[in-house]
Protein backbone atom coordinates (compact mmCIF):
# COMPACT_ATOMS: atom_id res chain seq x y z
CA UNK A 1 0.00 0.00 0.00
CA UNK A 2 2.97 2.40 0.95
CA UNK A 3 4.12 2.01 -2.59
CA UNK A 4 1.11 2.73 -3.93
CA UNK A 5 -0.13 5.69 -2.86
CA UNK A 6 2.37 7.93 -4.81
CA UNK A 7 0.79 6.76 -7.64
CA UNK A 8 -2.47 7.38 -6.48
CA UNK A 9 -1.50 10.95 -5.85
CA UNK A 10 0.10 11.16 -8.91
CA UNK A 11 -3.30 10.03 -10.79
CA UNK A 12 -5.22 12.59 -8.69
CA UNK A 13 -2.57 15.42 -9.55
CA UNK A 14 -3.12 14.46 -13.34
CA UNK A 15 -6.80 14.48 -13.06
CA UNK A 16 -6.59 17.83 -11.74
CA UNK A 17 -4.25 19.23 -13.77
CA UNK A 18 -6.50 17.84 -16.94
CA UNK A 19 -9.70 19.83 -15.52
CA UNK A 20 -7.78 23.08 -14.71
CA UNK A 21 -6.44 23.26 -18.94
CA UNK A 22 -10.08 22.00 -19.67
CA UNK A 23 -11.56 25.21 -17.61
CA UNK A 24 -8.68 27.66 -19.52
CA UNK A 25 -9.48 26.84 -22.70
CA UNK A 26 -13.03 27.95 -22.72
CA UNK A 27 -15.16 24.79 -20.90
CA UNK A 28 -18.54 26.18 -20.07
CA UNK A 29 -19.21 26.72 -15.87
CA UNK A 30 -22.84 27.63 -16.76
CA UNK A 31 -25.30 25.97 -19.63
CA UNK A 32 -26.65 28.10 -22.26
CA UNK A 33 -28.21 27.10 -25.45
CA UNK A 34 -28.81 31.09 -26.25
CA UNK A 35 -27.49 31.43 -29.81
CA UNK A 36 -24.56 33.74 -31.12
CA UNK A 37 -24.72 36.07 -34.12
CA UNK A 38 -21.73 33.67 -35.07
CA UNK A 39 -21.91 30.06 -34.45
CA UNK A 40 -18.76 29.44 -31.89
CA UNK A 41 -17.81 33.11 -31.52
CA UNK A 42 -18.88 35.41 -28.90
CA UNK A 43 -19.05 38.83 -30.54
CA UNK A 44 -18.30 41.46 -27.72
CA UNK A 45 -19.07 45.28 -28.67
CA UNK A 46 -17.49 48.46 -26.84
CA UNK A 47 -16.56 52.17 -27.82
CA UNK A 48 -13.58 53.29 -29.46
CA UNK A 49 -11.64 54.60 -28.03
CA UNK A 50 -11.07 52.09 -25.30
CA UNK A 51 -9.91 53.55 -22.05
CA UNK A 52 -7.85 52.31 -18.93
CA UNK A 53 -8.67 51.38 -16.53
CA UNK A 54 -11.42 49.33 -17.89
CA UNK A 55 -9.50 48.05 -20.90
CA UNK A 56 -5.18 48.26 -20.78
CA UNK A 57 -2.65 46.79 -22.99
CA UNK A 58 -0.94 48.52 -25.92
CA UNK A 59 -2.97 49.39 -28.87
CA UNK A 60 -2.47 47.18 -31.35
CA UNK A 61 -2.45 47.54 -34.43
CA UNK A 62 -5.04 45.79 -36.91
CA UNK A 63 -7.89 45.52 -34.07
CA UNK A 64 -9.55 48.64 -35.07
CA UNK A 65 -9.16 49.79 -31.35
CA UNK A 66 -7.63 52.99 -30.36
CA UNK A 67 -5.80 53.87 -27.13
CA UNK A 68 -6.04 49.70 -25.53
CA UNK A 69 -6.42 46.39 -26.84
CA UNK A 70 -9.31 45.02 -25.62
CA UNK A 71 -8.22 41.75 -26.78
CA UNK A 72 -4.86 41.64 -24.26
CA UNK A 73 -7.56 40.65 -21.41
CA UNK A 74 -6.53 43.68 -19.38
CA UNK A 75 -8.19 46.11 -17.65
CA UNK A 76 -11.31 46.01 -15.75
CA UNK A 77 -13.73 45.28 -18.55
CA UNK A 78 -11.56 43.20 -21.04
CA UNK A 79 -11.02 40.77 -17.93
CA UNK A 80 -15.00 40.85 -16.55
CA UNK A 81 -15.64 40.05 -20.19
CA UNK A 82 -12.92 37.11 -20.92
CA UNK A 83 -14.21 35.93 -17.34
CA UNK A 84 -17.95 35.89 -18.63
CA UNK A 85 -16.76 34.17 -21.75
CA UNK A 86 -14.52 31.45 -19.98
CA UNK A 87 -17.91 31.30 -18.09
CA UNK A 88 -19.93 30.53 -20.77
CA UNK A 89 -17.10 27.91 -22.37
CA UNK A 90 -15.89 30.24 -24.90
CA UNK A 91 -11.67 30.31 -25.29
CA UNK A 92 -10.25 33.38 -25.48
CA UNK A 93 -9.59 32.76 -28.95
CA UNK A 94 -13.19 32.67 -29.58
CA UNK A 95 -14.37 35.85 -28.55
CA UNK A 96 -14.36 38.97 -31.05
CA UNK A 97 -14.95 42.26 -30.12
CA UNK A 98 -16.39 45.15 -32.39
CA UNK A 99 -16.30 49.04 -31.75
CA UNK A 100 -19.23 50.45 -31.06
CA UNK A 101 -19.99 54.12 -30.17
CA UNK A 102 -21.20 54.10 -26.82
CA UNK A 103 -24.55 56.40 -27.78
CA UNK A 104 -24.89 53.56 -30.17
CA UNK A 105 -24.97 50.76 -27.96
CA UNK A 106 -28.06 51.31 -26.15
CA UNK A 107 -30.05 52.87 -28.91
CA UNK A 108 -33.35 50.74 -30.62
CA UNK A 109 -32.34 48.59 -33.15
CA UNK A 110 -30.49 45.66 -34.33
CA UNK A 111 -26.83 45.21 -32.82
CA UNK A 112 -23.51 44.04 -34.56
CA UNK A 113 -22.64 42.19 -31.12
CA UNK A 114 -24.19 39.22 -28.62
CA UNK A 115 -23.05 41.82 -25.68
CA UNK A 116 -21.75 45.02 -25.20
CA UNK A 117 -19.71 46.91 -22.10
CA UNK A 118 -18.32 50.16 -22.11
CA UNK A 119 -19.42 51.72 -18.72
CA UNK A 120 -23.19 51.80 -19.71
CA UNK A 121 -25.25 52.65 -16.28
CA UNK A 122 -28.32 51.19 -16.28
CA UNK A 123 -31.53 53.74 -16.94
CA UNK A 124 -34.96 52.76 -17.22
CA UNK A 125 -35.06 54.69 -20.40
CA UNK A 126 -32.44 53.27 -21.89
CA UNK A 127 -33.89 49.59 -20.90
CA UNK A 128 -36.82 50.48 -23.17
CA UNK A 129 -34.81 50.14 -26.42
CA UNK A 130 -32.58 47.40 -25.02
CA UNK A 131 -31.78 44.49 -22.07
CA UNK A 132 -29.70 45.06 -19.19
CA UNK A 133 -27.65 42.17 -17.38
CA UNK A 134 -27.81 42.51 -13.56
CA UNK A 135 -24.88 45.52 -12.36
CA UNK A 136 -20.61 44.27 -12.85
CA UNK A 137 -20.04 47.51 -11.04
CA UNK A 138 -21.67 49.79 -8.49
CA UNK A 139 -20.16 53.76 -9.52
CA UNK A 140 -20.13 57.26 -8.78
CA UNK A 141 -19.98 60.33 -10.55
CA UNK A 142 -16.33 62.36 -9.93
CA UNK A 143 -14.96 65.39 -10.38
CA UNK A 144 -11.43 66.35 -12.22
CA UNK A 145 -10.31 69.66 -12.96
CA UNK A 146 -6.35 71.34 -13.14
CA UNK A 147 -4.17 71.98 -10.21
CA UNK A 148 -4.39 75.56 -10.60
CA UNK A 149 -8.07 75.88 -10.98
CA UNK A 150 -10.24 77.54 -8.23
CA UNK A 151 -12.84 74.65 -8.10
CA UNK A 152 -9.74 72.33 -8.13
CA UNK A 153 -9.64 71.49 -4.16
CA UNK A 154 -13.42 72.44 -3.00
CA UNK A 155 -14.76 69.94 -0.38
CA UNK A 156 -18.40 70.25 -1.39
CA UNK A 157 -20.98 69.52 -3.85
CA UNK A 158 -21.95 73.34 -3.17
CA UNK A 159 -18.98 74.76 -3.57
CA UNK A 160 -19.20 73.76 -7.21
CA UNK A 161 -22.09 75.57 -8.24
CA UNK A 162 -20.83 78.81 -10.25
CA UNK A 163 -18.47 76.06 -12.03
CA UNK A 164 -18.37 75.79 -15.74
CA UNK A 165 -18.56 71.81 -16.18
CA UNK A 166 -18.33 69.52 -18.73
CA UNK A 167 -19.56 65.83 -19.27
CA UNK A 168 -19.37 63.78 -22.58
CA UNK A 169 -23.04 63.04 -24.34
CA UNK A 170 -25.02 60.68 -23.47
CA UNK A 171 -23.38 59.70 -20.00
CA UNK A 172 -25.44 59.66 -16.64
CA UNK A 173 -23.01 62.15 -15.47
CA UNK A 174 -24.98 64.91 -17.37
CA UNK A 175 -28.09 63.85 -15.53
CA UNK A 176 -26.33 63.83 -11.93
CA UNK A 177 -24.73 67.19 -12.90
CA UNK A 178 -27.64 68.90 -13.55
CA UNK A 179 -29.78 67.21 -10.95
CA UNK A 180 -27.68 66.97 -7.88
CA UNK A 181 -25.40 70.23 -8.94
CA UNK A 182 -27.20 72.07 -10.31
CA UNK A 183 -25.25 74.98 -11.48
CA UNK A 184 -25.07 78.64 -12.67
CA UNK A 185 -23.82 77.49 -15.83
CA UNK A 186 -25.60 75.51 -18.03
CA UNK A 187 -23.20 72.38 -18.15
CA UNK A 188 -21.03 72.08 -21.53
CA UNK A 189 -21.85 68.72 -23.60
CA UNK A 190 -19.26 67.08 -25.68
CA UNK A 191 -19.84 64.16 -27.99
CA UNK A 192 -17.07 62.21 -26.80
CA UNK A 193 -14.63 61.78 -23.60
CA UNK A 194 -11.96 63.24 -25.89
CA UNK A 195 -13.77 66.12 -26.83
CA UNK A 196 -14.67 66.98 -23.20
CA UNK A 197 -11.02 66.76 -22.05
CA UNK A 198 -10.25 69.00 -25.11
CA UNK A 199 -12.76 71.98 -23.96
CA UNK A 200 -10.92 71.32 -20.07
CA UNK A 201 -7.47 72.18 -21.65
CA UNK A 202 -8.54 74.78 -23.94
CA UNK A 203 -10.46 76.05 -20.22
CA UNK A 204 -13.59 76.00 -21.87
CA UNK A 205 -14.92 74.70 -18.37
CA UNK A 206 -13.35 74.11 -15.32
CA UNK A 207 -13.97 70.81 -14.32
CA UNK A 208 -15.14 67.97 -15.98
CA UNK A 209 -17.75 64.98 -14.45
CA UNK A 210 -17.28 61.36 -15.62
CA UNK A 211 -17.60 58.42 -13.48
CA UNK A 212 -14.82 57.52 -10.90
CA UNK A 213 -12.59 54.93 -12.79
CA UNK A 214 -12.03 57.26 -15.73
CA UNK A 215 -11.81 60.22 -13.77
CA UNK A 216 -9.09 58.59 -11.86
CA UNK A 217 -7.41 57.82 -15.07
CA UNK A 218 -7.60 61.24 -16.57
CA UNK A 219 -6.37 62.96 -13.19
CA UNK A 220 -3.67 60.18 -12.89
CA UNK A 221 -2.29 59.09 -15.72
CA UNK A 222 -3.75 61.24 -19.20
CA UNK A 223 -3.61 64.32 -17.67
CA UNK A 224 -0.61 66.40 -16.59
CA UNK A 225 -1.08 68.88 -13.39
CA UNK A 226 -4.57 67.75 -13.07
CA UNK A 227 -6.38 66.58 -9.68
CA UNK A 228 -8.87 64.22 -8.84
CA UNK A 229 -11.04 66.47 -6.91
CA UNK A 230 -13.66 64.14 -5.43
CA UNK A 231 -16.04 61.73 -5.83
CA UNK A 232 -19.58 62.66 -5.70
CA UNK A 233 -21.99 60.95 -3.68
CA UNK A 234 -24.43 58.63 -4.22
CA UNK A 235 -28.13 60.58 -4.83
CA UNK A 236 -31.52 59.11 -6.36
CA UNK A 237 -30.20 55.26 -6.01
CA UNK A 238 -27.01 53.68 -6.77
CA UNK A 239 -25.74 53.31 -10.39
CA UNK A 240 -24.46 50.13 -11.74
CA UNK A 241 -22.68 49.18 -14.82
CA UNK A 242 -24.61 46.74 -16.58
CA UNK A 243 -24.01 44.44 -19.84
CA UNK A 244 -26.28 45.33 -23.06
CA UNK A 245 -28.20 43.05 -25.08
CA UNK A 246 -30.75 43.58 -28.22
CA UNK A 247 -34.13 43.71 -27.01
CA UNK A 248 -35.00 40.22 -26.29
CA UNK A 249 -31.40 38.70 -26.89
CA UNK A 250 -31.94 34.95 -24.91
CA UNK A 251 -27.95 35.15 -23.60
CA UNK A 252 -28.78 37.65 -21.35
CA UNK A 253 -30.59 35.12 -18.72
CA UNK A 254 -26.71 33.05 -19.23
CA UNK A 255 -25.01 36.17 -18.68
CA UNK A 256 -26.33 37.03 -15.71
CA UNK A 257 -26.17 33.45 -13.92
CA UNK A 258 -22.41 33.46 -14.96
CA UNK A 259 -21.81 36.95 -13.44
CA UNK A 260 -23.91 35.47 -10.02
CA UNK A 261 -21.16 32.84 -10.32
CA UNK A 262 -18.43 35.18 -10.43
CA UNK A 263 -19.33 37.15 -7.85
CA UNK A 264 -19.92 34.19 -5.83
CA UNK A 265 -16.25 32.88 -6.31
CA UNK A 266 -15.20 36.18 -5.37
CA UNK A 267 -13.55 36.74 -9.00
CA UNK A 268 -15.18 39.56 -9.68
CA UNK A 269 -14.57 41.76 -6.20
CA UNK A 270 -10.78 40.38 -7.44
CA UNK A 271 -10.91 41.73 -10.79
CA UNK A 272 -12.08 45.28 -9.48
CA UNK A 273 -9.54 45.46 -7.02
CA UNK A 274 -6.80 44.53 -9.06
CA UNK A 275 -7.99 47.14 -11.95
CA UNK A 276 -9.85 49.78 -10.02
CA UNK A 277 -10.05 50.05 -6.68
CA UNK A 278 -6.35 49.20 -5.65
CA UNK A 279 -5.35 52.17 -7.47
CA UNK A 280 -7.99 54.79 -7.61
CA UNK A 281 -9.01 56.75 -3.90
CA UNK A 282 -10.58 60.38 -3.56
CA UNK A 283 -12.62 62.04 -0.87
CA UNK A 284 -16.16 62.00 -1.46
CA UNK A 285 -17.50 65.71 -1.61
CA UNK A 286 -19.90 66.75 0.88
Amino acid sequence: MRKLLPLVLLASLAVAAALAGSASSGSAAVSCSAPTLHKGTLTIGTDNPAYPPYFDGQEKSGTGFKSSDPYSGKGFESAVAYAVASQLGYAHANVKWTPVHFVNSYAPGKKPFDLYLAQVSYKPVRAKAVDFSNGYFDVNQAVVAFSNNKYAHVKTVAALKDAKIGVPLGTTSYDYVVRYIKPSHKPSVYPSQDAAVAGLKAHQIDAVVVDFPTAYYLADVELSNATLVGRLPTRGGEEHFGIVFQKGNPLRACVNRALAALKASGKLAQLENTWITSKAHAPFLK
